[in-house]
């Protein structure tokens, strides 16, 4: 693994203008794209994705702990959160699961009840000299195309926390 070439693309990624992960967007819709080529073993992927409670960042959770997170990757599995009250949240359901993706159905935080249509497809397309771990969301709604940039500094920060963890196999600090 070479931790210098992810290092430098996920500074590159959080340098980026906080939109500029905004694909396109229209009043009632926008899509979102994470992407870059890293030097990873695939079979590290699914494995780094389940493990949401190490890497996810605490402030975005209605907790504010990711100790309360948990993602089930099997086809109807949670996206979820459980607070120690025993309220539960369902963030977003697993759709589907490929050799090389999955499709989560992710209406997440303030986008719930706003959405006719909120997909995460999370991919790892073989690069050059690795591999691409791909997050694309795509969202449709009522004048949802409002809420993309706020969308995409949350699950920009997501993908590359993700990342980090993937790569060092460690939490990446908690946002400030």
């Amino acid at each position: 693994m070479f931790r210098p070439l992810l290092a430098a693309a996920v500074l590159a990624l959080s340098a980026a203008p906080a939109g500029a992960e905004v694909v396109s967007r229209t009043t009632d819709s926008f899509t979102l794209r994470y992407a870059v080529a890293v030097e990873i073993a695939p079979d590290d992927i699914a494995p780094a994705l389940a493990a949401l409670p190490q890497w996810w960042d605490p402030a975005h959770t209605y907790s504010g702990s990711a100790s309360n997170l948990s993602l089930d990757l099997t086809p109807g599995g949670c996206w979820c959160e459980k607070l120690p009250d025993g309220t539960a949240f369902d963030h977003g359901r697993t759709v589907s699961v490929g050799p090389d993706s999955f499709v989560f159905s992710a209406p997440f935080g303030p986008m719930r009840g706003k959405t006719t249509k909120a997909e995460l497809t999370v991919t790892w397309p073989a690069a050059n000299r690795g591999w691409t771990p791909t997050w694309m969301m795509v969202v449709e709604g009522p004048g949802i195309g409002a809420m993309a940039d706020g969308v995409d500094a949350v699950m920009g920060a997501g993908y590359q926390r993700w990342l980090y963890y993937l790569e060092y196999g460690e939490a990446p600090a908690p946002s400030a």
